[in-house]
């Protein structure tokens, strides 16, 4: 009898270390992968800086050569460190499974980025994707200096690239056949929301986490996992509003990713704007509301960051207003600016920011779209169109083109090139078959090459248009959910497009 017990406790003692050896076996492949490819990333990141190092050599000229390399690399030691100071960075170990139960202490974890635009494959005919229910994997995180690290770099990447013009707008219409995005597989997750979701957001400095936000007045942050095969909710914030206990319309990351803002509406005299600091800890203060309430009345629609050296915030609101909030010194001071209250007659739905120059986007309901000047304090230039308008969105890549979101059936996006008076580059829209209404909640993103615009609807599915393709119609269409689709955003970092709907749902799409 005891030499039964000795040999079942043996057996059991074996299957254990084993198991134990399986374990650890895929874990030491796994550092070796990680390892192997943060050694590809720094040598890439060696090369895109000699090559910045000397496009800069060769702009200042050769005699300026050795000190315009000295002056850069001090110029990128002091992004570094200020991205370091502000930037939420690291997270305390724990399961991913718990969603739902509340976090100590919130530090961003960073991802392993990968800045290339996906990779588009022409194809002859649409393909279904495949969608799957899809669990949050877990993933094995790299230390807390080689986060600070990738953080800080990718958000001194980001802000340079952002300054590289790239002409598109001679590519629109030129061609009479799309090239095809190729949609390998689809993976849902519930949203942990309690109401219909409003909207989603990337964080600027690390696009594999990003927000989402519903009727519920709650605020969500997840992580992109695995590539995009999951996504785990790393927090979850109450954001209502104090008095009216109003959710917020719309949201916009801090451009150092340490932050969330949002609005709410102007009406009994409720906050209008609230910030969301990540780094602390859940409680009250966490989310801190602005004392200044410039919006007189009415929802406020939108707010979006200006991509300028200065940080600012633009808002728009059904009083027709644009407000301009600079940045003052100080914990959470922001001085706020009428930009124009009446050159609209009617509601701003929504609001951006150019590139090339301090020119503030603006679409109304009352048809048209303004180009304001900040700094010579007027409007440069205005669009008369045929159709309410319900978002502007400027291209990433060419800093003259932009596409406004209108009401009108089978034209509902419409390409505008700064630079031209009263012209409409192109419109191309698609047909909706469970509504005849266009809502102003769908909205649109564009691809990070700036050549892909995909689009909500209220149909369950994520039209995609080629800026290139000369037709009126979307390039493809992807059927993505049950319900409708509000937004799809394109990921930079991974080929990945995340779409959020009405039943509840996020969306993880693999494109190539």
């Amino acid at each position: 009898m005891d030499e039964q017990n000795g040999t079942t406790s043996r057996e059991e003692q074996e299957e254990a270390l084993v198991a134990l050896i399986e374990h650890r076996t895929r874990e030491v492949k796994n550092l070796r992968h990680r390892l192997a490819y943060y050694k590809s990333q720094l040598e890439e990141a060696e090369k895109r800086l000699q090559d910045s190092e000397s496009k800069l050599a060769r702009l200042r000229g050769q005699t300026n050569a050795v000190s315009s390399r000295s002056s850069l690399g001090d110029g990128l030691k002091t992004v570094k460190t200020e991205r370091r100071s502000n930037s939420p960075i690291d997270r305390r170990e724990g399961s991913s499974k718990n969603h739902n139960q509340s976090k100590p202490e919130l530090l961003i974890p960073a991802v392993n980025p990968k800045i290339s635009p996906p990779r588009l494959v022409p194809r002859s005919s649409e393909g279904s994707p495949s969608a799957s229910r899809g669990k949050s994997d877990k993933s094995h995180k790299p230390s807390s200096e080689q986060q600070n690290t990738e953080v800080k770099e990718k958000g001194t990447k980001r802000r340079f690239e952002q300054k590289e013009h790239k002409e598109l707008i001679p590519l629109i219409r030129k061609s009479s056949s799309p090239t095809l995005v190729h949609c390998q597989t689809s993976n849902h997750i519930s949203s942990q929301h309690k109401r219909k979701l409003r909207s989603i957001c990337l964080c600027p400095v690390n696009d594999q986490l990003f927000v989402t936000s519903a009727l519920d007045g709650v605020v969500n942050l997840w992580q992109v996992q695995s590539k995009g095969s999951g996504a785990s909710l790393l927090s979850t914030t109450d954001c209502v509003s104090p008095k009216q206990r109003r959710w917020p319309e719309d949201v916009a990351w801090h451009p150092d990713g340490n932050s969330l803002f949002s609005v709410y509406s102007a009406d009994s005299g409720d906050s209008q704007i609230s910030v969301t600091n990540l780094n602390k800890k859940q409680g009250g203060d966490r989310v801190k509301f602005l004392e200044d309430k410039p919006h007189v009345k009415g929802i406020i629609n939108g707010i979006v960051f200006m991509p300028w050296d200065n940080t600012c915030f633009v808002t728009g609101g059904s009083d027709h207003a644009v407000i301009l909030w600079s940045e003052q010194d100080g914990e959470n001071k922001w001085k706020p600016k009428a930009l124009h209250r009446n050159l609209h007659s009617s509601a701003v739905m929504g609001v951006a920011g150019m590139q090339q120059k301090h020119i503030v986007l603006s679409a109304g309901a009352d048809r048209r779209i303004f180009g304001y000047d900040v700094r010579v304090g007027r409007a440069d230039f205005k669009h008369q169109i045929d159709s309410k308008c319900m978002s502007v969105l400027p291209n990433p890549c060419d800093f003259n083109l932009f596409m406004v979101q209108t009401g009108t059936h089978e034209k509902q996006l419409r390409l505008f090139d700064i630079r031209l008076r009263q012209t409409e580059l192109h419109s191309f829209g698609w047909k909706q078959e469970s509504s005849e209404s266009q809502s102003a909640l769908i909205n649109q993103a564009w691809s990070p090459d700036g050549l892909y615009i995909t689009s909500g609807s209220a149909d369950p599915v994520i039209h995609i248009f080629d800026i290139r393709y000369n037709a009126h119609r979307p390039s493809q269409s992807i059927r993505a959910h049950h319900k409708r689709v509000f937004r799809a955003m394109w990921l930079q970092s991974v080929p990945l497009v995340i779409s959020i709907s009405s039943d509840l749902n996020i969306g993880l799409h693999k494109v190539y």
